[in-house]
């Protein structure tokens, strides 16, 4: 096998290799073991040396299309084997205990009273895709990537790791192509109810689902809070804002700020008891109030903010939202909506990977900047700008038409 390329190691714990070429039909996974197998069998002392604790490998192929179409359509077929193990591994909290160092899978199965050997294949699994590392006497260690899947550290994607795989969002996913075929939603062919129904009578999902969104948020909510410049706003409304983790961030960074975090009794009810809009220094300029987006908002406010919301509806829910904010908007106000905005052309982008998940389980969409300026003008405001911010959400900005 022929491979011209390039290596770079930093930090320490990571190894990115650029590919310029494949030179064989087995494609990457079979390049990328053997990249580990060379750095660790070469005979250079600074190799060995990096070689050592490399614990994440990132391959970036740089000519796409020089990979073999059966080799790239397999990954897309079996890529629902690798979330499902990952999702297995999150619900039974083995990130957790491996946080203080490596175990091996039998002294792990006893924790989580599963097979021991069926463990060590699973495991086994993850550490081919990067989640875990293992050694030669059969103890398996967290990665960087494996890191995510802890429960209490900064950038925790456990939640996620669950929500997106349990059982309702799976047996949902079943109904794609009948969503594809009617143009409904899946979800509630197989429920027979929405999805924010359903998590009113259960409320262990619902849990789950907003541990999931906080994962999101914990690198979300600091980026969108740095994107816009909130100086000339006095008094804000998080729409549908939850448990108020975004509103606080901007609170915290604007000091002089006003906000109101607005959402459903129940919904308020657990704010009230939250960490993020009780903290010292926001609680005092941070109003709660409860009730239905689509029945009416607070009046008064100079800016309306929407994180993923006007993606859990079809276009005219979405448009019911709008209009409240725009009757209630001070003058001179406007409607800051953070959602993907769908990037034209055909390069990989989260919205429209979200975008489907939205088809199946709510009936909502991720929008292009097109059909959202068309929701804005039917609601009675007017695009005027859609800001990047440093994770895959924009902010989109109306005002009044």
């Amino acid at each position: 096998m022929e491979t011209r390329g390039s290596f770079h190691v930093s930090p320490k714990d990571s190894l990115t290799l650029t590919l310029d070429s494949y030179g064989s039909s087995k494609g990457v996974v079979y390049l990328y073991q053997g990249v580990i197998a060379d750095l660790e069998n070469s005979g250079d002392q600074h190799l060995s040396v990096i070689a050592a604790p490399v614990t994440r490998i990132v391959l970036m192929n740089t000519n796409t299309s020089t990979l073999p179409p059966p080799v790239a359509m397999l990954q897309l077929i079996t890529g629902y084997w690798v979330s499902r193990a990952v999702f297995v591994f999150a619900k039974l909290g083995i990130a957790d205990r491996l946080a203080a160092g490596s175990r091996t899978a039998a002294d792990l199965a006893g924790d989580v009273r599963v097979d021991p050997r069926c463990l060590h294949r699973l495991l086994r699994m993850l550490a081919g895709s990067g989640v875990l590392a293992s050694d030669r006497d059969g103890r398996f260690r967290l990665t960087p990537l494996g890191e995510t899947l802890r429960s209490e550290v900064p950038d925790s994607m456990r939640g996620f790791a669950v929500m997106m795989v349990e059982d309702y969002n799976w047996d949902a996913w079943k109904g794609l192509g009948w969503s594809a075929e009617t143009g409904q939603t899946a979800f509630e062919k197989v429920f027979g109810k929405r999805i924010f129904d359903y998590f009113d009578e259960h409320p262990a999902h619902r849990k789950v689902f907003g541990e999931s969104m906080d994962s999101l948020s914990r690198t979300e909510n600091p980026a969108v809070a740095a994107a816009y410049d909130f100086s000339k706003v006095q008094r804000i409304v998080d729409v549908g804002g939850s448990v108020g983790h975004l509103l606080a961030t901007i609170l915290r960074a604007n000091p002089r700020l006003r906000g109101v975090l607005y959402d459903l009794p129940g919904v308020v009810a657990a704010a009230r008891k939250d960490v993020h809009v009780t903290a010292a220094g926001v609680a005092e300029r941070c109003e709660l109030v409860q009730g239905d987006f689509f029945e009416k908002v607070p009046a008064g406010a100079d800016a309306y903010l929407m994180k993923y919301i006007l993606h859990d509806w079809e276009d005219e829910r979405a448009l019911a939202i709008l209009r409240n904010c725009r009757k209630a908007m001070s003058e001179g106000g406007r409607v800051l909506a953070v959602d993907n905005v769908v990037a034209p052309g055909d390069a990989p982008h989260w919205g429209k990977m979200l975008d489907i998940n939205m088809m199946v389980l709510t009936g909502g969409m991720e929008r292009t900047e097109e059909e959202f300026r068309d929701l804005f003008a039917r609601a009675g405001l007017q695009l005027v700008r859609v800001i990047p911010t440093d994770c895959p959400l924009s902010i989109v900005e109306g005002v009044a038409a």
